[in-house]
């Protein structure tokens, strides 16, 4: 029997390929509402980022977020983010 594949998804930083279930998923769902997704199932459109110190200072920097979905995030979901990963750690 045929092993089943695990998803990959790339950091939005550091562009580098992990395992999903090791990265954070943040989403923008149709509202337009910007939020960190902890279950990794929230519906609307995701990004990904590892937990790097050096990626999330990106992150914050060149407002990534902003460039992944289009619209101006607020410094708040960016400071949910930082928090979300060193919770992780």
């Amino acid at each position: 029997m045929a092993e089943k594949k695990q998803p990959v998804r790339t950091c939005i930083a550091c562009r580098e390929e992990f395992d999903k279930k090791s990265l954070l998923r943040i989403v923008k769902d149709k509202d337009g509402n910007v939020f960190v997704d902890v279950t990794g199932k929230a519906n609307g459109r995701g990004a990904y980022i590892c937990g790097k110190a050096e990626c999330v200072k990106k992150l914050k920097k060149a407002k990534l977020l902003d460039r992944a979905f289009s619209i101006a995030v607020t410094t708040e979901v960016y400071g949910a983010i930082e928090e979300e990963l060193l919770a992780k750690k």
